[in-house]
Protein backbone atom coordinates (compact mmCIF):
# COMPACT_ATOMS: atom_id res chain seq x y z
CA UNK A 1 0.00 0.00 0.00
CA UNK A 2 3.19 2.48 -0.18
CA UNK A 3 1.89 5.61 -1.91
CA UNK A 4 -1.71 5.37 -1.20
CA UNK A 5 -1.61 8.34 0.50
CA UNK A 6 -0.49 10.70 -2.20
CA UNK A 7 -2.29 9.03 -4.81
CA UNK A 8 -5.25 9.62 -2.82
CA UNK A 9 -4.89 12.90 -2.71
CA UNK A 10 -3.86 14.08 -6.54
CA UNK A 11 -6.95 11.99 -7.60
CA UNK A 12 -8.84 14.01 -5.35
CA UNK A 13 -7.35 17.64 -5.89
CA UNK A 14 -7.81 16.50 -9.76
CA UNK A 15 -11.75 15.32 -9.36
CA UNK A 16 -12.35 18.89 -7.44
CA UNK A 17 -10.25 20.70 -10.65
CA UNK A 18 -12.46 19.25 -13.20
CA UNK A 19 -15.76 20.49 -14.32
CA UNK A 20 -17.21 16.60 -15.00
CA UNK A 21 -17.49 17.04 -10.90
CA UNK A 22 -19.63 19.78 -10.60
CA UNK A 23 -21.51 18.65 -13.20
CA UNK A 24 -22.26 15.45 -11.63
CA UNK A 25 -23.03 17.15 -8.51
CA UNK A 26 -25.60 19.51 -10.44
CA UNK A 27 -27.30 16.54 -11.76
CA UNK A 28 -27.62 14.06 -9.12
CA UNK A 29 -28.84 16.82 -6.92
CA UNK A 30 -31.36 17.80 -9.63
CA UNK A 31 -32.52 14.61 -10.31
CA UNK A 32 -32.68 13.14 -7.14
CA UNK A 33 -35.01 16.07 -5.94
CA UNK A 34 -37.45 15.84 -8.57
CA UNK A 35 -37.42 12.14 -8.21
CA UNK A 36 -38.18 12.48 -4.62
CA UNK A 37 -40.86 15.20 -4.90
CA UNK A 38 -42.56 14.89 -8.26
CA UNK A 39 -42.35 10.75 -9.77
CA UNK A 40 -42.02 9.54 -6.23
CA UNK A 41 -44.53 11.56 -5.04
CA UNK A 42 -42.97 12.57 -1.73
CA UNK A 43 -46.01 14.56 -0.14
CA UNK A 44 -48.72 12.66 -1.30
CA UNK A 45 -47.73 9.44 0.07
CA UNK A 46 -48.26 11.37 3.80
CA UNK A 47 -45.36 9.28 5.39
CA UNK A 48 -42.35 10.53 7.42
CA UNK A 49 -39.72 8.56 5.42
CA UNK A 50 -37.23 8.46 2.62
CA UNK A 51 -38.22 5.53 0.73
CA UNK A 52 -39.20 7.92 -2.42
CA UNK A 53 -35.98 9.20 -2.34
CA UNK A 54 -33.76 6.22 -2.09
CA UNK A 55 -35.93 4.15 -4.27
CA UNK A 56 -34.60 5.83 -7.74
CA UNK A 57 -30.96 5.84 -6.57
CA UNK A 58 -30.07 2.78 -8.04
CA UNK A 59 -31.61 4.01 -11.80
CA UNK A 60 -29.55 7.04 -10.96
CA UNK A 61 -26.14 5.32 -10.00
CA UNK A 62 -26.18 3.43 -13.28
CA UNK A 63 -25.64 6.55 -15.41
CA UNK A 64 -24.37 8.74 -13.41
CA UNK A 65 -21.60 6.76 -11.72
CA UNK A 66 -20.21 5.27 -14.78
CA UNK A 67 -19.52 8.24 -15.95
CA UNK A 68 -17.43 9.11 -13.40
CA UNK A 69 -15.85 5.48 -13.59
CA UNK A 70 -15.01 5.80 -16.93
CA UNK A 71 -11.95 8.43 -16.65
CA UNK A 72 -10.52 6.53 -13.57
CA UNK A 73 -7.96 4.19 -16.06
CA UNK A 74 -9.03 4.73 -19.48
CA UNK A 75 -7.78 8.31 -19.35
CA UNK A 76 -4.89 7.00 -18.11
CA UNK A 77 -4.17 4.49 -20.97
CA UNK A 78 -5.11 6.48 -23.74
CA UNK A 79 -2.72 9.45 -22.10
CA UNK A 80 0.05 7.19 -21.81
CA UNK A 81 0.47 8.34 -17.92
CA UNK A 82 -0.57 4.90 -16.77
CA UNK A 83 3.02 4.20 -17.70
CA UNK A 84 4.42 7.01 -15.42
CA UNK A 85 2.16 6.27 -12.63
CA UNK A 86 3.19 2.31 -12.45
CA UNK A 87 6.60 3.19 -12.65
CA UNK A 88 6.40 5.74 -9.03
CA UNK A 89 6.75 3.84 -6.14
CA UNK A 90 3.83 2.99 -6.45
CA UNK A 91 1.86 -0.88 -5.96
CA UNK A 92 -0.87 -1.35 -8.33
CA UNK A 93 -3.05 -2.51 -5.85
CA UNK A 94 -2.12 0.88 -3.85
CA UNK A 95 -2.90 3.02 -6.96
CA UNK A 96 -6.33 0.96 -7.88
CA UNK A 97 -7.11 1.36 -4.42
CA UNK A 98 -6.21 4.99 -4.07
CA UNK A 99 -8.47 6.20 -7.32
CA UNK A 100 -11.14 4.19 -6.40
CA UNK A 101 -11.49 5.81 -2.60
CA UNK A 102 -11.29 9.30 -4.34
CA UNK A 103 -14.10 8.92 -6.63
CA UNK A 104 -15.81 7.12 -3.77
CA UNK A 105 -15.32 10.30 -1.55
CA UNK A 106 -16.75 12.51 -4.12
CA UNK A 107 -19.76 10.32 -4.77
CA UNK A 108 -20.21 10.37 -0.55
CA UNK A 109 -20.00 14.41 -0.87
CA UNK A 110 -22.39 14.64 -3.77
CA UNK A 111 -25.03 12.23 -1.34
CA UNK A 112 -24.08 13.82 1.63
CA UNK A 113 -25.12 17.31 0.01
CA UNK A 114 -29.25 16.03 -0.66
CA UNK A 115 -29.56 16.76 3.59
CA UNK A 116 -32.01 18.86 2.95
CA UNK A 117 -34.31 16.09 1.72
CA UNK A 118 -33.17 14.29 5.83
CA UNK A 119 -34.27 18.00 7.15
CA UNK A 120 -37.56 18.10 5.18
CA UNK A 121 -39.03 14.79 6.51
CA UNK A 122 -37.76 15.50 10.23
CA UNK A 123 -39.36 18.76 10.07
CA UNK A 124 -42.98 17.41 8.54
CA UNK A 125 -42.66 14.20 10.63
CA UNK A 126 -41.26 11.73 13.34
CA UNK A 127 -39.32 9.80 10.86
CA UNK A 128 -37.27 6.87 12.00
CA UNK A 129 -33.32 8.30 12.05
CA UNK A 130 -31.87 4.84 12.04
CA UNK A 131 -33.18 3.74 9.29
CA UNK A 132 -32.38 6.91 6.94
CA UNK A 133 -28.39 6.33 8.34
CA UNK A 134 -29.22 3.13 7.27
CA UNK A 135 -30.42 4.00 4.13
CA UNK A 136 -27.54 5.90 3.41
CA UNK A 137 -24.88 4.03 3.66
CA UNK A 138 -26.99 1.34 1.32
CA UNK A 139 -26.76 3.55 -1.16
CA UNK A 140 -22.91 4.60 -0.36
CA UNK A 141 -22.20 0.92 -0.45
CA UNK A 142 -23.99 0.42 -3.75
CA UNK A 143 -22.18 3.52 -5.29
CA UNK A 144 -19.26 1.88 -4.20
CA UNK A 145 -19.66 -1.63 -6.12
CA UNK A 146 -21.06 0.63 -9.46
CA UNK A 147 -17.70 2.06 -9.31
CA UNK A 148 -15.47 -0.69 -8.69
CA UNK A 149 -17.12 -2.11 -11.30
CA UNK A 150 -16.18 0.48 -13.45
CA UNK A 151 -12.69 1.02 -12.58
CA UNK A 152 -12.34 -2.58 -14.22
CA UNK A 153 -13.91 -1.83 -17.35
CA UNK A 154 -11.65 1.24 -17.66
CA UNK A 155 -8.85 -0.41 -16.79
CA UNK A 156 -9.28 -2.64 -20.31
CA UNK A 157 -9.59 0.13 -22.61
CA UNK A 158 -8.42 3.38 -23.74
CA UNK A 159 -12.06 4.74 -24.83
CA UNK A 160 -13.88 6.55 -21.97
CA UNK A 161 -16.78 6.19 -23.86
CA UNK A 162 -16.80 2.35 -24.23
CA UNK A 163 -15.40 2.11 -20.61
CA UNK A 164 -19.59 3.95 -19.97
CA UNK A 165 -21.11 1.82 -21.93
CA UNK A 166 -19.24 -1.66 -20.93
CA UNK A 167 -19.93 -0.31 -17.38
CA UNK A 168 -23.60 0.94 -17.92
CA UNK A 169 -24.60 -2.91 -19.09
CA UNK A 170 -22.59 -4.55 -16.55
CA UNK A 171 -24.59 -2.86 -13.79
CA UNK A 172 -27.48 -3.32 -15.63
CA UNK A 173 -26.90 -6.97 -15.13
CA UNK A 174 -26.47 -6.98 -11.83
CA UNK A 175 -29.16 -4.32 -10.86
CA UNK A 176 -31.66 -6.57 -12.78
CA UNK A 177 -30.10 -9.80 -11.46
CA UNK A 178 -32.57 -11.12 -8.85
CA UNK A 179 -35.84 -10.50 -11.84
CA UNK A 180 -37.47 -12.99 -13.14
CA UNK A 181 -36.51 -11.27 -16.65
CA UNK A 182 -32.96 -12.88 -16.01
CA UNK A 183 -33.52 -15.82 -13.58
CA UNK A 184 -36.00 -16.90 -16.60
CA UNK A 185 -32.89 -17.21 -18.74
CA UNK A 186 -31.75 -19.96 -16.13
CA UNK A 187 -34.54 -21.66 -15.11
CA UNK A 188 -35.04 -23.67 -18.03
CA UNK A 189 -32.09 -25.51 -17.98
CA UNK A 190 -29.36 -24.38 -15.07
CA UNK A 191 -29.77 -26.49 -11.28
CA UNK A 192 -31.26 -24.81 -8.84
CA UNK A 193 -28.49 -23.77 -7.19
CA UNK A 194 -27.40 -21.72 -9.85
CA UNK A 195 -30.48 -19.92 -10.25
CA UNK A 196 -30.49 -19.12 -6.84
CA UNK A 197 -27.07 -17.97 -6.42
CA UNK A 198 -27.82 -15.46 -9.90
CA UNK A 199 -30.58 -14.44 -7.71
CA UNK A 200 -28.27 -13.15 -4.87
CA UNK A 201 -26.31 -11.20 -7.03
CA UNK A 202 -29.17 -8.49 -7.56
CA UNK A 203 -27.87 -5.39 -6.22
CA UNK A 204 -31.40 -3.56 -5.69
CA UNK A 205 -31.90 -6.98 -3.45
CA UNK A 206 -29.30 -5.96 -0.98
CA UNK A 207 -29.99 -2.23 -1.77
CA UNK A 208 -33.76 -2.26 -0.92
CA UNK A 209 -33.06 -4.21 2.20
CA UNK A 210 -30.81 -1.07 3.62
CA UNK A 211 -33.24 1.63 2.24
CA UNK A 212 -35.70 -0.11 4.53
CA UNK A 213 -33.52 0.39 7.38
CA UNK A 214 -32.85 -3.22 7.65
CA UNK A 215 -29.32 -3.66 8.58
CA UNK A 216 -28.39 -7.33 7.78
CA UNK A 217 -24.91 -8.17 8.12
CA UNK A 218 -25.17 -9.98 4.66
CA UNK A 219 -26.19 -7.12 2.93
CA UNK A 220 -22.95 -5.14 4.03
CA UNK A 221 -20.77 -8.16 3.16
CA UNK A 222 -22.21 -8.80 -0.11
CA UNK A 223 -21.72 -5.19 -1.30
CA UNK A 224 -17.72 -5.02 0.44
CA UNK A 225 -17.33 -8.42 -1.35
CA UNK A 226 -17.85 -7.22 -4.36
CA UNK A 227 -16.40 -4.21 -4.10
CA UNK A 228 -13.17 -6.08 -3.47
CA UNK A 229 -13.46 -8.47 -6.24
CA UNK A 230 -13.75 -6.42 -9.19
CA UNK A 231 -10.95 -3.61 -7.52
CA UNK A 232 -8.83 -6.55 -6.90
CA UNK A 233 -9.59 -7.58 -11.01
CA UNK A 234 -8.53 -4.08 -11.81
CA UNK A 235 -5.65 -4.71 -10.58
CA UNK A 236 -4.95 -8.02 -12.00
CA UNK A 237 -5.79 -6.08 -15.73
CA UNK A 238 -3.47 -3.34 -14.94
CA UNK A 239 -0.27 -5.90 -13.69
CA UNK A 240 -0.90 -7.84 -17.16
CA UNK A 241 -1.16 -4.69 -19.08
CA UNK A 242 2.37 -3.83 -17.35
CA UNK A 243 3.99 -7.35 -18.29
CA UNK A 244 3.13 -6.73 -21.69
Amino acid sequence: MTGLGAVYRRELASWLATPLAYVFVVIFLVLSGAFTFWLGGFYERGQADLAPFFNFHPWLYLFLVPAIAMRLWAEERRSGSIELLLTLPVSPGAAVLAKFLAAWTFVACALALTFPVWLTVAYLGDPDHGAIVTGYVGSLLMAGAFLAIGSCLSATTRSQVIAFILTVVVCFLFLLAGFPLVLDLFRGWAPAGLVEAVASLGFLTHFQALSRGVLDLRNVVYFATTIAVWLYATTLVLERGRSE
